[in-house]
């Protein structure tokens, strides 16, 4: 008796794939750092703050939706890749139907910015154009962030600082010594999502003609530039309470370090293969787990 055929995908979850849900703490979990920092300075308000994490998701949606169209269409995403399923690649969406979806999506970021922009002015106009313009070029153009070894610094950029102090400005209307501090501990944990990537994909990349750190300088440096990020991250609450900007809660963010050791050590050991797939989803879950237990200090020293 023959197999039956396998039951295509339903729509729904077509589209789940696409916009990688293990990802998208990633987004929001630095967010919250910001949010807890307005909160412990007498700044909060609950419609701003909702808006801000949906725009943060929004924006990490659009980037995954525009990774994955652009890399199929400039040849990157090939048969026999090692990371998630590509739902462009795998012919699970047609490349019209991505480009929409991450049409519509950019639209949802923007009516949620003119919000934003309405609460705490042209500064988070800026910030909210460079985001959106960073989403896209962080794939797409001659110039593709990701093609040229600067996804990491983006990273670091826009989901530590921008994302951390961003959040606190909108809400106060100022910057606090801790949305710094934040920023550097959350923006470093997020950019080790990428090196996972990069590691994982040395091979893929170096045929595409990528330049990132595992590439030019091979797997070793990309175990080393993960361990210098949560190097960053784990100093960044310990900076804080040294330099008088926090009490002792500030360290319970320290509660994940042993998380992050045993992370560590898998992407030193780990073969090439789907198990970087699990690491990737881990590194994101230490990201959330770290920006909690930040949070929770900001909120208990005040």
């Amino acid at each position: 008796m023959e197999n039956a055929a396998p039951k295509p995908l339903p729509h729904w979850r077509r589209w789940w794939l696409a916009i990688r849900p293990r990802t998208l703490p990633a987004a929001t979990a630095p967010v919250l750092i910001g949010l807890a920092v307005a909160f412990s300075q007498g700044y909060f308000k609950w419609l701003p703050a909702l808006v801000i994490l949906l725009c943060a998701l929004l924006l990490q949606i659009l980037a995954n939706l525009v990774n994955d169209v652009a890399d199929f269409q400039k040849g990157t995403d090939k048969s026999g890749r090692l990371g998630p399923t590509r739902v462009t690649q795998s012919g699970l969406l047609t490349p019209r139907q991505v480009w929409t979806g991450a049409v519509g999506v950019a639209l949802l970021a923007m009516l949620g910015g003119v919000y934003l922009v309405f609460v705490g002015g042209w500064p988070v106009l800026v910030m909210g154009a460079a985001s959106i313009l960073g989403a896209v070029l962080y794939t797409v153009g001659p110039y593709a962030l990701e093609d040229y070894g600067l996804g990491d610094l983006f990273a670091l950029i826009f989901f530590g600082f921008v994302a951390v102090c961003g959040t606190t400005y909108i809400l106060a209307g100022q910057l606090f010594p801790l949305s710094w501090v934040g920023g550097l501990g959350a923006g470093s944990l997020v950019t080790d999502i990428l090196v996972v990537n990069n590691v994982r994909d040395i091979e893929s990349d170096r045929r595409s003609g990528r330049k990132n750190i595992p590439v030019c300088w091979g797997r070793r440096a990309g175990e080393i530039e993960y361990l210098i990020m949560l190097i960053l991250a784990y100093l960044a609450p310990i900076l804080a309470i040294i330099l008088g900007w926090a009490d002792l809660w500030l360290l319970l963010p320290l509660l994940s370090l042993p998380r992050a050791i045993f992370l560590w050590q898998q992407i030193r050991t780990l073969p090439a293969g789907p198990g970087f797939n699990r690491l990737l989803a881990q590194t994101a879950q230490l990201v959330l787990l770290y920006c909690l237990l930040f949070s929770a200090g900001v909120l208990l020293g005040h």
